[in-house]
């Protein structure tokens, strides 16, 4: 890898810090500067930091400019997020007028190949929020291609065991206990959605690799065309060629594949990634423990995780303050950093609000959206009031968790998920389901104990966080 002078640019960077320290608070002296990069240091006073340091922006446009950014970033993405994820809804969707039977096979395939491989794969990509992000925030501009490179061949060697899985779907359905029928209906499905695996590794590498440098709209722009092209190669597949629940499968990997291209197409031949794409070589083979020391905790940190619709636009605006925050450190702006966090954060929590309003105002509209029967309505109604509070916790720790994605902390975040989830929202839902008989209820107020935890652990290393060291790690880990 090709190295900038350490010894030139640190120098530089200090005095990058003492100046904005200047700017925000007026006149002051070295040690003035240093008092300012010293105030986060002690845990506890997140909302004190972030009144002190808004308290020295003159210009109110800064934070204005902030929210734009970050707006005009996240807003595509939630978007990606939900036409790819329509794909999948238009396969079941053929594929339900086929009969019951090939839509419960159907369901519950996607749902396994879900876990055991959208997630995963997910999980790593994300990896390169951190490296993607910081390098080109440090204008280490070849480092992406090189960063991107080693994802895809991790991801691609990733994907071999986990095809093994999903050929033997059904078999290991029916081992949990699942119908047979619907079971090897499911095998079915997936064995012939297998090389959808190898086309979504390379998907989520192109997109973070497009995300770091802020092109979100080509991505945007060709999960719309692969949905709509989508449903038209679902209806040739399935009914007009007659292949039935294994063309839904075929048409999943037709549209991956089509995704895949458009965006390759894109990166080789667009003039704003000349000098982030290089050709493949052999430096991208050399370091691949790096992208893995990443990647790993990063899957664990996903699979640990909770995920529902309403999720998907937390997990995007996560999506847009890890690449504010990743680029932000990569130019030694820790300020800038951390004006980004807030300003993300405010975001989330106005978002969160909204979310749960909504959900209280339809409770009692929802249920009877599934059923008639009064019972079954005034509990989806109690049910709905604790989905509320679990999507806003849900939503807050998300974005929380992109700035942490920003940072590099992901082995920080996996074993605080492990510890939220397994350790506290597990039993305390089995102690609350079980012996309170609180049933369904019950279970949704352990996860909402875990998420509590979850929210407290992440809100304390964020409170607790020095952006100016964080900003020298990122530096060394650019240089490293």
């Amino acid at each position: 890898m090709e190295k900038q002078s350490s010894s030139e640019e640190r120098p530089q960077y200090h005095e990058s810090l003492l100046m904005k320290a200047r700017r925000a608070g007026g006149d002051c002296d070295e040690e003035g500067a240093s008092d300012l990069r010293t105030q986060t240091k002690t845990c506890g006073n997140f909302c004190g930091c972030l009144e002190g340091f808004l308290g020295r922006i003159n210009d109110k446009s800064e934070v204005l400019e902030e929210a734009k950014m970050q707006i005009w970033l996240a807003g595509p993405l939630i978007a990606v997020s939900l036409l790819q994820f329509s794909i999948q809804v238009i396969s079941i969707m053929f594929t339900g007028h086929l009969g019951e039977l090939p839509l419960s096979s159907a369901s519950i395939a996607s749902t396994f190949a879900s876990v055991t491989g959208a997630t995963v794969l997910g999980g790593m990509g994300s990896a390169l929020e951190t490296l993607c992000g910081q390098s080109y925030g440090a204008n280490q501009y070849k480092m992406l291609g090189v960063h991107t490179q080693r994802a895809i061949i991790s991801l691609l060697a990733m994907s071999i065991p986990l095809s093994i899985i999903w050929f033997y779907t059904g078999e290991i359905l029916i081992l949990c206990g699942q119908d047979h029928e619907i079971s090897m209906g499911a095998g079915t499905f997936n064995r012939w959605m297998i090389p959808t695996l190898f086309a979504y590794g390379i998907l989520q590498c192109l997109n973070r690799f497009l995300q770091t440098q802020n092109l979100v709209f080509p991505m945007m722009i060709s999960s719309l065309i692969t949905s709509l092209l989508h449903a038209l190669v679902c209806w040739v597949l399935v009914f007009v060629l007659g292949f039935g629940i294994k063309g839904a499968a075929m048409a999943n990997n037709v549209s991956y594949c089509l995704n895949v291209l458009f965006l390759a197409i894109y990166v080789k031949i667009s003039p704003t990634c000349k000098t982030t794409w290089v050709d493949f070589s052999s430096e991208a083979l050399d370091d691949i423990w790096s992208f893995l020391r990443l990647a790993i905790p990063s899957a664990c940190m996903m699979c640990f995780n909770t995920c529902w619709i309403v999720y998907m636009i937390s997990f995007r605006l996560s999506g847009g303050i890890s690449t504010r925050i990743s680029n932000e450190l990569g130019a030694g702006q820790p300020d800038r950093a951390k004006l980004a966090l807030y300003v993300m954060v405010t975001m989330s929590i106005s978002e969160g609000l909204v979310v749960a309003v909504i959900t209280i105002l339809v409770c009692h509209v929802w249920g009877r959206l599934y059923s008639d029967e009064d019972e079954v309505v005034n509990y989806v109604a109690k049910l709905m009031l604790l989905l509320a509070i679990s999507d806003f916790l849900d939503g807050f720790q998300c974005v929380l968790s992109g700035a942490a994605r920003g940072c590099g902390w992901q082995k920080n975040c996996a074993f605080i998920n492990l510890g939220a989830f397994y350790l506290i929202a597990l039993p305390c839902a089995v102690m609350f389901a079980f012996l309170l008989h609180l049933g369904g209820m019950g279970l949704w107020t352990g996860i909402i104990c875990g998420l509590c935890v979850q929210v407290v652990a992440i809100v304390t290393i964020n409170s607790c966080t020095n952006w100016e060291k964080e900003a020298e790690k990122a530096l060394e880990r650019i240089e490293s």
